[in-house]
């Protein structure tokens, strides 16, 4: 897997924040339990509160797939800069057949023969673009316009901030079968990473195995 997706920091306690910013009204706010608390938030559309903590995730991916998780304006991104910084590697992918029936689907159906010569015609690709990118280097051109040499599959690396609301759209919405598979992929690792850090609310979510004993009324 080329997508890889690490946690660089959370708001600490984020769950407990949260729900004390929930209670902003209530004379219990300081009240330690609160997973019935989330999860009638979440069962309700009380969405708000979700905004009161946040977690940033590097994300190492391809630019064509970076601009695709890019397009979610609502998070903070930091982006490995090519003007800045010399490219050292370029991803290669697997081959998938177009859905003729969805023009934004591929099926991952190829026959071997297909397969082989995609990934060797990107090896080959990536060699030359590799060996002219380092010799424009030499040759005094600089970085901004060296990686104009660079397919869309050269790696990057970004950090990608927002809310625990924000987190929650995205995953929903990148974690279905509409979204390209590598983006999918890094969608579940964030959701990995999620369930692991909100362990109440990604059960709230349905992420989790949830028991039957978690009901709220305010």
């Amino acid at each position: 897997m080329s997508e890889k997706v690490s946690l660089i920091h959370i708001t600490p306690n984020a769950e407990s924040i949260v729900a004390y910013c929930a209670r902003v009204s209530s004379p219990h706010q300081d009240n330690p339990e609160y997973s019935k608390l989330l999860t009638y938030c979440i069962k309700h559309g009380h969405w708000s509160v979700f905004e009161m903590a946040g977690m940033c995730l590097e994300i190492e991916t391809s630019r064509a797939i970076a601009q695709q998780v890019l397009r979610h304006r609502s998070f903070h991104f930091q982006e490995f800069s090519q003007r800045y910084a010399e490219v050292v590697d370029v991803n290669i992918y697997e081959a998938r057949r177009q859905d003729l029936k969805n023009r934004q689907n591929s099926i991952s159906d190829m026959s071997d023969d297909d397969r082989i010569w995609f990934q060797n015609v990107q090896q080959d690709m990536k060699d030359n673009a590799i060996v002219v990118y380092k010799e424009a280097l030499k040759r005094g051109i600089a970085k901004e316009q060296a990686r104009m040499l660079l397919p869309l599959s050269t790696k990057t690396r970004m950090y990608m901030h927002g809310t625990v609301r924000d987190w929650i759209h995205y995953i929903q919405v990148r974690s279905d079968v509409s979204t390209q598979k590598e983006h999918r992929d890094i969608a579940e690792q964030a959701k990995t990473i999620f369930c692991k850090e909100l362990p109440v609310i990604a059960k709230a979510l349905g992420w989790i195995s949830i028991s039957n004993d978690e009901s709220y009324h305010p």
